[in-house]
């Protein structure tokens, strides 16, 4: 275990991993068989107890579905003034739409210390309102989710967003100051996603 070579602090000077092979294929003892590991702790076997433990906390977190209509879904759509702001459109009775959101629930878990949030919007009948929150009770959903109150889902799509069609899953990424950066209809592409989060946020802290 260690390095491949000192590129994480400074500029390349020791190139160990390179090195050691080439003593080893010329016969020679290793001049340097042993590195620091350099880079955050969270991946060593030793912190599985402590994930286990975070893990459990984060899946016991309460979740909540409150009614918006179209004046907030408005608001929503204008991105909040410091955080970087992921809406996803969902209900029951689309299948991709269960499918995702377990995904974007780890999104939300990995970004939301980080000027982030998650939003979610269930199309879901207002009546139904009990089977959309078990369904995100389920899947630990534990950001902020509306139900939309109006019947016209018409509606629910101008106030969001006017380039949508209006079929669910719907996927937004909204800057501070309300500019759409990554927009997706249907099931997310995971990667995509993750790769247009960190290249607003950066990809470290």
């Amino acid at each position: 275990v260690g390095r491949i070579d000192d590129s994480e602090v400074k500029q390349v000077k020791s190139h160990d991993a390179a090195n050691a092979l080439d003593d080893l294929l010329a016969g020679k003892p290793v001049a340097v068989a042993k590195t620091k590991v350099f880079g955050c702790s969270t991946k060593w076997a030793v912190k599985r107890d402590d994930a286990k433990k975070w893990l459990a906390k984060a899946d016991a977190e309460t979740v909540e579905l409150k009614p918006i209509d179209e004046a907030g879904v408005r608001e929503l759509a204008k991105g909040d003034e410091k955080k970087l702001r992921l809406v996803n459109v969902w209900a029951t009775w689309c299948p991709p739409c269960v499918n995702e959101m377990p995904e974007l629930v780890t999104i939300n878990r990995m970004y939301r210390k980080r000027g982030f949030e998650m939003v979610t919007i269930s199309m879901d009948a207002l009546e139904k309102k009990d089977r959309a929150l078990e369904k995100l009770i389920e899947l630990h959903a534990a950001g902020t989710n509306f139900i939309f109150s109006a019947e016209d889902k018409d509606k629910l799509v101008d106030a969001l967003d006017k380039e949508w069609q209006g079929p669910v899953p719907h996927t937004l990424l909204i800057a501070p100051g309300g500019k759409v950066i990554y927009r997706h209809a249907g099931e997310i592409n995971v990667m995509e996603l993750r790769q247009a989060i960190v290249g607003y946020l950066g990809r470290t802290y």
